[in-house]
């Protein structure tokens, strides 16, 4: 019955989509005569208003209307533009995260099932809430300990949320399919993958545990690094469904007057927020991956204190030599060697002609040479890279595209405090240095480190990989001389599992045609 119901979910949010003139405002350049006539179909049943609407007040409108998880789900997809476009991906971006909040009294209960303590034992006093997103909201409190009270933000999780996303990412799962199967272009994007990628980001982030991890681990890593910091969380108030963080008295970076009136450099809080990104990336492989003006606030002695860690990144050190091979082939012109970067990376197949892959790249690099540094944008960079690496079936790297959308964001605030930034200037001592540790002799001696611990452990495990190589070997015999079979209890259940597959297909199939037939009488 799973599957009747993520097509009978899927069929309301296209119908939402539809009555909202989200679909009729998509692009419709590039689509078959089929879906360009799907589409001023579409344009008939959306409602009035909306038609007058702007676009993405349409959108935002519909997201409202189908609930916070796919507030949720909006604003994963607004870091894959290079799953649902550049245009609709910045009008995902736009959305605003803030929702009703939910009764204090549900929040404590909350609080105590989690914790085990009454509200009582756990805090001086705790108060309403001063924001509530799609997950959670985040209440006042304070804490008393040895005759010192301190001022702590509480972070709930919505009641109910997480059985709600799980019926919700079913749909995801069902469209993600259709799109696999009957659009063919798309395979390449691997749709599933993303929604694979979107249900456990969020099931991450619907564990406040891991929130606090992330800002523990973000803390240690940049507890030497000036002019950036993050909440220090408190542990002892701290499980699934709660997260208790220091209290940021601060002023928040989209408040670009009060950040002037209260004296601040705010070209150097551009620079200090965009090298701090950097090296969370380059060094450190973890980065804050919703780096935008809500989630940033400036201390009164310039620190810029990030919180809200329920999106991040991660890099391995391939991801990150690549990304510094990319940086630096652009800067020294070598076209060349930023093709075969990507190559000897394995992103785009090898049958592809390297110095025509090299040419296309020279198409992106040489317009940016001669312009002035502040107009140049090393996230329009990796965008473009990106379309053209599409071109010679580059495969989607989630995490590349999501460091991607991060850095748009980032030079976005940066450029907002300070419209003349210059990027490359901010970033140059972080991206060299990092580059002359890692691509020069310091790399050999790393990789021979690396090199002698991996021979080590293989050869700490070679008595366990003998064991297994004999029983595989014996296993092979004996199939060899009996043939494979299957014990009647498993030939059994694949027979079950596959009548039920097909029964529950076609009765889809017939939820979904009476579902069509009832809206179209209901409109006539």
């Amino acid at each position: 019955m799973s599957t009747i119901g993520a097509y009978y979910r899927l069929a309301r949010v296209g119908w939402v989509l539809v009555r909202e003139g989200v679909v009729s405002a998509l692009p419709s350049e590039d689509l078959p005569p089929l879906a360009r006539f799907g589409q001023t179909l579409a344009g008939i049943f959306a409602r009035n208003r909306a038609l007058r609407r702007d676009r993405r007040d349409n959108l935002a409108r519909a997201v409202e209307r189908l609930g916070p998880s796919y507030v949720k789900i909006g604003q994963f997809l607004a870091t894959r533009p290079d799953v649902v476009g550049v245009e609709f991906a910045a009008d995902l971006s736009m959305l605003q995260d803030r929702m009703q909040t939910f009764p204090t009294a549900a929040a404590r209960a909350q609080i105590e099932a989690s914790l085990g303590r009454s509200i009582e034992a756990l805090y001086a006093s705790f108060g309403e809430p001063v924001a509530a997103a799609s997950i959670a909201q985040v209440h006042p409190a304070e804490v008393e300990a040895n005759g010192v009270t301190r001022k702590v933000a509480v972070k709930v999780i919505r009641p109910g949320v997480r059985e709600r996303f799980a019926h919700d990412i079913e749909a995801q799962y069902a469209f993600a399919r259709l799109q696999e199967r009957f659009i063919p272009k798309t395979r390449r994007l691997r749709p599933v993958e993303v929604t694979k990628t979107l249900e456990q980001t969020t099931k991450v982030e619907m564990d406040l545990r891991l929130e606090a991890a992330a800002l523990s681990e973000l803390g240690e890593n940049s507890k030497d690094d000036p002019g950036f910091r993050v909440p220090k969380v408190d542990w002892e108030r701290t499980g699934r469904d709660v997260v208790t963080m220091e209290w940021i008295d601060g002023i928040k970076m989209s408040d670009v007057e009060a950040l002037k009136a209260a004296g601040h450099d705010l070209n150097a809080l551009a620079v200090t927020m965009m090298q701090a990104f950097l090296r969370h990336t380059l060094r450190d492989g973890f980065f804050h991956a919703d780096m935008h003006q809500g989630n940033l606030f400036v201390e009164a002695d310039g620190t810029v204190v990030a919180v809200d860690m329920g999106i991040v990144g991660r890099l391995g050190k391939k991801e990150r030599r690549f990304l510094a091979e990319i940086l630096y082939g652009f800067i020294s012109r070598d076209y060349m060697r930023v093709a075969e970067t990507h190559f000897e990376a394995g992103y785009v197949p090898g049958h592809h002609d390297h110095a025509s892959f090299a040419q296309a790249i020279r198409a992106i690099g040489e317009p940016i040479h001669g312009q002035p540094a502040e107009t140049i944008s090393m996230a329009k960079l990796l965008t473009l890279l990106f379309e053209v690496t599409e071109l010679f079936d580059m495969e989607t790297r989630p995490e590349l595209v999501m460091l991607q959308k991060t850095m748009v964001v980032v030079e976005g605030v940066a450029r907002t405090l300070d419209p003349k930034f210059n990027m490359w200037k901010a970033s140059e001592p972080v991206v060299s240095g990092w580059i002359r540790d890692n691509l020069g002799p310091k790399r050999i001696v790393t990789d021979l480190k690396d090199g002698l611990s991996a021979a080590l452990k293989l050869a700490e495990a070679v008595p366990e990989i003998a064991a297994r190589t004999e029983k595989f070997h014996h296993e092979l015999m004996v199939m060899s001389e009996n043939g494979l079979r299957f014990d009647p209890a498993t030939a059994d259940a694949i027979g079950k599992a596959e009548a039920r597959h097909n029964r529950s297909g076609r009765l889809a199939l017939w939820v979904i045609a009476a579902a069509l037939i009832w809206i179209g009488w209901v409109l006539a």
